[in-house]
């Protein structure tokens, strides 16, 4: 019989000015082809990833180009501690620039979250092993916006982030 599911939240460390994107994997080569996508998607994107393996040694592989990220993908990963789940932490850059690489890689399985939000990961645990049952990403909503809200969003995406000058 199987003992009962244990419950965790789990929090991400977020340096600053970094995305997050959390996914799910099923091959030992993963740092590897998330390693390429990255790298080639840009030459000015900073960016650490980390692998829970799920099988043999079951180590966290990792990679990166930026210590500081790789370190902190790397404890993010030691948290979940969930085979076959891929954490990459992105500076100089934004998910919305690499999703498409990394859904493209061929085993990639999921993606959980690709924020800069504060993220929490609910991870559960059977007798086997963690996995990742959904994530947290930022606040609750607090209203609708208005139209001095529509102005700014537009403003935030055409004057700081460059879309549809």
């Amino acid at each position: 019989m199987s003992e009962p599911v244990k419950w965790e939240v789990v929090d991400m460390e977020m340096p600053d000015d970094c995305n997050i994107i959390v996914g799910h994997s099923h091959f030992i080569k993963t740092v590897e082809d998330l390693y390429e996508a990255l790298v080639t998607a840009s030459p000015t994107f900073e960016f650490g990833i980390a692998f829970c393996e799920a099988s043999g040694p079951c180590l966290i592989r990792w990679d990166g180009n930026a210590k500081d990220l790789t370190d902190a993908a790397i404890r993010n990963a030691q948290k979940i501690s969930a085979g076959h789940t891929f954490v990459i932490l992105l500076r100089k850059g934004y998910p919305i620039n690499v999703l498409n690489r990394i859904k493209d890689v061929q085993e990639v399985c999921r993606i959980y979250a690709a924020t800069a939000n504060p993220l929490q990961l609910l991870v559960f645990e059977t007798d086997m092993g963690r996995g990742v049952a959904g994530v947290v990403d930022g606040y609750p909503s607090k209203g609708v916006e208005e139209e001095s809200h529509i102005a700014e969003r537009k403003a935030l995406l055409r004057d700081i982030i460059g879309y549809k000058r």
